[in-house]
Order: structure tokens, then sequence, then C-alpha cells
């Protein structure tokens, strides 16, 4: 294409940065992505091979097809397209792309605050969030924050016979059940004390825009999930608890026989592992200390605890309505000439924060993912509108920050 590249070994996986020829004056634009993906499993529930993408149904079927690998080949097309039709970009560009985003980029901080003079930038661009529904173009100007851990609890030093010693000595597995209820009230608020205390309350005009936002009413949430009914935090909505409000999630629990029929043992060990999702104000480090501290209180009697804290990310937010959120919604227009509408995102990505912290620049989320995307399941897919519409974004979104 004709951009300078560098490979950055790290203790993990590499990072790779590109470049046009920097023009003093110009405003300097860093677009961020991530080239790992999601384990494939389970595998049999593929409909083609995960890593041999194939196109049908008008959408790319492949791991990492959205996420990010689409997304970020959209910007890589775009720029490549100027540059062959107008010779050069009208800005300072820098490409970065990691390899470790989904284990919480453990690398790339050190890598911000070792190369940050070579990385000053006005502006960062990323493109690893969704869009509402079909043809609405849609700008994130926030992404709740991530704290994870693993719980371990442990009885008896091996499985034993449920009906010798099943009444007389603790079971793990139900005492890991235990615990796990003790997350939550019955009405779905967390139980953890101090959870909120950092929690600010949602703005009136953030409130009354996301209730004209197509696509994210319940009936939505509930055709896209397929569950049988809704569940959360009263007094919000649905878009609302899964843009702005924490949540506290078991992602896998697991103890004692798994096999097929009955094994009557009791279980020495049984474990869950869990995700705390943040809002803004909240830290990962304090929600994790507080979550160690209830997990330790309401442990049942009878078994050992241990909590492995897992990877983290911290909120962020920004101003959409800023100069160069302003210029993301004019591009996502021209895009796809329709009116963009304005949301926090749901998911977490950890740098972000990191980049406002290290590097001094804001980031616009302009997401290309649809809500059925399968990201992190089997059958993940994007649609090949949506990858074109990348490319005529990035076009116009390089144009929009230059003036």
């Amino acid at each position: 294409m004709g951009l300078t590249t560098e490979l950055h070994d790290t203790p993990g996986h590499p990072i790779v940065i590109a470049r046009n020829a920097h023009v003093a004056g110009r405003r300097t634009v860093l677009i961020y992505g991530h080239y790992d993906v999601q384990p494939v499993d389970p595998l049999d529930l593929w409909s083609s091979a995960p890593f041999e993408p194939e196109i049908r149904d008008g959408k790319i079927w492949a791991r990492g097809s959205t996420d990010n690998k689409g997304q970020m080949l959209s910007h890589i097309l775009g720029v490549e397209k100027t540059l062959r039709e107008d010779g050069e970009l009208p800005l300072n560009l820098i490409f970065l792309f990691e390899g470790e985003e989904e284990i919480g980029s453990p690398n790339l901080a050190p890598f911000l605050r070792e190369h940050c003079e070579e990385l000053r930038c006005d502006v960062i661009a990323i493109s690893d969030t969704g869009m509402v529904a079909p043809g609405v173009p849609t700008l994130g100007y926030g992404l709740r924050g991530i704290a994870c851990c693993e719980v371990i609890l442990r009885g008896p030093k091996g499985d034993l016979h449920s009906g010798l010693f099943g009444g007389a000595v603790a079971n793990p597995a139900t005492a890991i059940a235990r615990l796990v209820s003790s997350l939550h009230d019955p009405d779905g608020r967390i139980a953890v004390d101090g959870f909120y205390d950092q929690v600010r309350p949602l703005e009136a005009w953030e409130r009354e825009m996301w209730a004209k936002v197509p696509g994210v009413g319940d009936a939505e949430f509930l055709q896209v999930t397929g569950s049988p009914g809704l569940f959360g935090e009263p007094g919000y909505s649905s878009a609302e608890r899964t843009w702005a409000r924490p949540t506290a999630e078991v992602n896998g629990i697991g103890g004692g026989y798994q096999g097929e029929g009955s094994k009557t043992v009791l279980p020495a060990e049984a474990f869950v592992k869990l995700s705390f999702r943040l809002v803004p104000y909240q830290s990962p480090k304090d929600i994790m200390e507080k979550v160690k501290t209830h997990l330790e209180w309401h442990c049942p009697p009878g078994v050992k605890i241990e909590v492995n804290i897992g990877h983290d990310g911290k909120p962020y937010a920004t101003d959409p309505h800023s100069r160069f959120g302003l210029a993301a919604q004019n591009a996502l227009r021209t895009a796809f000439d329709a009116e963009p509408v304005l949301i926090r995102e749901g998911g977490s990505i950890p740098i972000v924060q990191s980049f406002r912290e290290i590097l001094g620049a804001d980031t616009l989320l302009l997401g290309l993912a649809l809500s059925d995307a399968q990201i992190h399941a089997p059958n993940e897919n994007f649609p090949v509108e949506n990858f074109e519409a990348g490319i005529r974004l990035n076009q116009a979104l390089l144009k929009e920050l230059a003036k």
C-alpha cells in the first residue's frame, strides 16, 4: 500500500505499526484493531470451517470475521483505496494492531508508555463495536469496564461416595451454588456491599435519546437472544441495563461428575468463573477487593475458598458532541446515507482508557457489527454490506477528521 511498517515483539504477541509519510501541521489519527480471536469451541456447532472464511447468504462466516479482523480490514482497504485514488491521505495516519485484546491487552499499555512520543495523535478510531440495527450507523461514546476472577472451593482430599459420606461433610458443588446465589438480590441487583458506591445516575438526555433508538427494545432483545423472558435490575430498560449499568455474571461453573448417566460422588472441589462489567467512575481494582471480601464472607462452612483475580479494564466515556465526535457522525452519515445514533457500548475494550491516559487522546467507537454476528460463539459472521460500508466509512472519516 505504500505505508511504512514495523513489527514489535512483546512478551506475548507482536504489535504491528504502519504509517504514511507524516506532514507537519496535519492532524494525526491512530486506528486501532486486534488480530487475536476467541476460541472456536464447540467446533461441532460450526456450519463451516472457522478459519477458512466463506461467503454465503451475503455474509462472511469465520472466526474473527466481525471481531475484529473484518472491521479492521475495512479500515485497511479504505486507506488503500484512498491512496490509490488520491495518491495520498489527507492527514497523518498510524495503524496499531495487537494480538492480545481478548485477554485484556496486558502488553499494550507498557508498549504505549515506551513509544508514547512516536504514537502521539489527535484522536483514535476503533471499529470493534456494534450497530444497533442493520443500516443504522452507530457512534459509541462509552464502554463498560471489566473485572474477572475465578473462585475455587475445595472440600475433601478426593471425590467421595455420596452415600457413605454425603450429609457428613460439605459438598463443594452445593457450596459454590450457594456462593453464586449470594451475588444478587432476588430482583437482580448486585448484593456486594459498596458495589454501587461510584455509580452515577443516567443523564435525562441519555434516557430520552436511547428510548428512541431503533432495534434495542425489549422485543428485539428477546428475538436476538432467544430467551424466554427478560430479567435484570429494576427500573431500567434492556438497553440501559446493557449500556450503562454494572453487572455481575457467571461465565462458567462446574464441579463433580459431568459424564453421561449417574455417578454418585461428592466432588472434591468446584469452581465458578465470574466477570463484572463496570460503568464510568467504578475502579476494577476497588470492585475486585469488594467482591473478594464478599465471597470470603459468604463462603459456606466446610470448604476452603481460593479467589484468583483475572484480567480487567477500566470503563470509558467521552463527549459525543465534541469536534471529533461531530466529525465521526458526519462520516457515518456519508458511509450509510442515514442519521447516526449515539450509544454507550455494553462491551469492554480495556485499552481505550489507557489510550486516553498515556497518549492523551479520546477514542471514536465506530461499530460495524450486528447483534446476530455470533461474536465469541460458533458461526461468527459479518455482512458483506457492512464490510463495504466500513471501507466507505474509513475514507469519509479521514476527510472529516482532516478538516
